[in-house]
């Protein structure tokens, strides 16, 4: 007791102390009365009356006053200062759960999540009806990866209090992150009919639809969203995104520039400005969006990631490999960026790296398909044939591959299986020039089997059939798949090397196992006669997928000169689809004419272009259809490969005997190995 009070004024200062809720104050009070006059009734009650307050707990809040003051601090994010009150207030009231609230908010700010839910189990035990502690904890323990425990939260919540929008917003956000797709879109759709003008919820939902390939249904909600908010720049930058992934470019980026003007920092949109100008091929600009998004943020692992796969674009292997890596700096678990590495490994003959590489991503994402196959190819090319073929069968996981599978009642032939009075089915899975080259392996299976079945593109048929008599041959057909009762077992055609790899690699020179029409190869012997004098050199020199990730197979047809220019040779056009140009090109600026017969349809007549392939004396090609054709007749061919192409290893063993490979590394020009087939070329046509 201060000398300056009196025992009336200290007792009265006291009981204010205890009316305004500040209880220690208050019993320093009373206990320092006692100290000097121990037999104070007034101080001996109020103390008591402290004491039973606080063992039943009987006070619950503290001054409304007090809580306004930690409110106006949270609002203005002064969260040190809020939870030093409120841990204060605490220790003083341990029952006001609006306090603990509080406190549990503060301690989420700044990143304290574990102690924020101690803080909203707390105020949740006081008040168990209290929704916005439950709807708060949540928030934290969605962003603890605690999806289970956050959507709990959220459904014990919402069952107190039905009408919270951003409750329903937040259950769908963690819903979606569980990739709970259409239990999010219920819970987004619920928001809305609460608060039909919630444009964060509109946005949200396009994120959803999006993930789900219903790109029509996201820009619909996406335009939704900037009808509500017209300065929503993540909805033009979302919008942007799903335009991109649509191949509409121009619309993207004209969304995305939207974007970027409401927002001028905004990393994700620069990141995606990057990914429509890498679909438009514009590589270096788009580089350049992907260093202002990491210079606006950078910790963006995505950012670096996609500057990886347009440098590996244009040829730049050593600065994609120092992207992705950067990438996994920031990001260690970044499996799809540990795969790319190995790709590119692969590509520099690297192929123990890249083996560690495929290996550390698959011990990140143990069901990461794309790694699996990826590393079939890597351990094909270094002669490990029988891993790499076990890992091919990966392919059905892909994304690439799962909608081309096939699901039968009947099982998949293991390889292992007596076919011996048994039926099986051989299916197609992939293009024509696959087809044609596993059909090496068909006599091998059909010698095994009572009865073999193979189904194949339409125009293939009547070409299989002549070669493979003892094999029905007959259209695809999936319509009846489930209910089939033709077959016993099946299988792709990509697993016959699987099965049959002893087979093949110690059959190093097979037998050509096409047969043409003999009619027709007359019928193209004749043609070929009057165009001159021979030999009769076909070529062909691309796909029809020229995509980034194909281009290395391909060179352009003017690149092919010094072999078009090898005097006195007649070549022959073998390529299909939008030739007629390139054609053009090579008359004008080369001076070579060559041959095409527009009465021939290169694409869908494939028994006539056997039998033309038959009546030549050589093909030069890229890698293809033609030379798989060519090769399967005994036609002499030159193929120009990439040294990376995936197959080559073991590809062009059953089906080339006549086949001889000119391998070019990685992105390094094509002249080196066009002077080397004219060489060879000139050589072959002069002896």
């Amino acid at each position: 007791m201060s000398a300056n009070l009196s025992v009336e004024q200290s007792l009265m200062k006291a009981k204010s102390h205890s009316k305004k809720g500040d209880l220690a104050e208050a019993q320093k009070l009373y206990e320092t009365i006692l100290q000097n006059f121990s037999n104070n009734i007034r101080a001996q009650q109020g103390l008591a009356s402290i004491k039973k307050y606080k063992q039943n707990n009987v006070i619950q809040n503290p001054p409304q006053e007090a809580v306004s003051e930690l409110v106006n601090l949270y609002n203005q994010g002064q969260m040190e200062a809020v939870i030093e009150q409120a841990e204060t207030l605490t220790a003083q009231y341990p029952g006001a759960h609006v306090v603990w609230n509080i406190l549990g908010a503060s301690r989420a700010q700044i990143g304290m999540l574990d102690e924020a839910v101690e803080a909203y189990k707390t105020s949740i035990s006081l008040k168990p009806d209290f929704a916005e502690a439950y709807s708060n904890m949540g928030v934290v323990l969605k962003n603890l990866h605690k999806l289970d425990e956050a959507i709990e939260a959220y459904k014990k919540s919402i069952s107190l209090k039905p009408n919270d929008t951003g409750t329903y917003y937040n259950m769908g956000v963690a819903l979606k992150d569980q990739g709970k797709l259409d239990e999010a879109i219920e819970a987004y759709k619920k928001a809305i009919s609460l608060k039909p003008n919630y444009a964060e919820v509109y946005n949200n939902l396009g994120v959803v639809f999006q993930s789900q390939g219903k790109c029509d249904e996201a820009i619909q909600v996406y335009d939704k969203a900037i009808l509500l908010k017209s300065d929503y720049a993540e909805a033009y930058n979302n919008k942007g995104a799903v335009l991109q992934e649509l191949g509409k470019f121009d619309e993207a980026m004209e969304s995305l520039n939207k974007s970027i003007s409401l927002k001028p920092d905004y990393a994700d949109a620069y990141n995606n400005i990057g990914l429509t100008l890498q679909s438009k091929n514009k590589l270096s600009e788009a580089i350049e969006a992907y260093n202002k998004s990491i210079s606006l943020k950078p910790d963006f692992a995505e950012a670096y990631y996609n500057m990886g796969v347009a440098f590996t674009d244009q040829g730049k292997l050593d600065e994609a490999i120092e992207a992705y890596r950067k990438s996994i700096s920031l990001k260690p678990d970044y499996a799809e960026a540990y795969n790319n590495i190995g790709v590119l490994l692969h590509y520099q003959d690297k192929f123990d790296e890249a083996v560690d590489a495929y290996n550390k991503s698959i011990s990140l994402k143990p069901d990461f398909a794309e790694a699996h196959y990826n590393l079939s190819f890597t351990l094909l090319k270094s002669g490990r044939l029988k891993e790499g073929l076990d890992e091919s069968e990966w392919r059905w996981k892909t994304e690439k591959y799962f909608s081309r599978n096939r699901h039968f009642s009947r099982p998949m032939w293991d390889g292992i299986q007596s076919l011996k009075d048994k039926r099986i089915l051989l299916w197609c899975e992939q293009g024509i020039g696959d087809t044609l080259n596993w059909s090496s392996c068909l006599s091998l299976l059909a010698s095994q089997a009572n009865h073999c079945i193979l189904e194949c593109q339409d125009k293939l048929v009547p070409l299989l059939q002549r070669s493979f008599p003892n094999v029905e041959v007959k259209p695809e057909d999936r319509s009846l798949d489930q209910n089939r009762d033709d077959f016993d077992y099946h299988l792709p055609m990509g697993s016959l090397y699987r099965h049959f790899l002893t087979d093949i690699t110690q059959n190093t020179k097979p037998k050509a196992y096409l047969v043409p029409d003999p009619e027709r190869v007359n019928y193209w012997r004749d043609r070929l006669a009057s165009l001159g004098k021979g030999p009769y050199v076909g070529i062909a020199w691309k796909s029809t997928d020229m995509s980034p990730g194909r281009l290395p197979n391909y060179a352009p047809i003017l690149e092919w000169s010094p072999i078009l220019k090898i005097p006195d040779v007649t070549f022959i056009n073998l390529q299909y689809k939008d030739f007629e140009d390139d054609l053009a090109k090579v008359k004008e600026e080369v001076g070579v004419t060559v041959h095409n017969f527009d009465d021939l349809d290169q694409f869908n007549n494939v028994d006539d272009v056997t039998a033309l392939c038959a009546a030549l004396d050589m093909l030069v090609s890229n890698h293809g259809t033609a030379p798989l054709i060519s090769g399967g007749v005994g036609t002499l061919t030159k193929l120009a490969n990439w040294k990376q192409s995936t197959w080559n290893t073991i590809l062009y063993n059953p089906v080339g005997p006549s086949i001889d490979i000119f391998e070019r590394n990685t992105w390094e020009p094509w002249d080196n190995i066009f002077n080397l087939i004219k060489e060879d070329v000139f050589k072959q046509i002069n002896n």
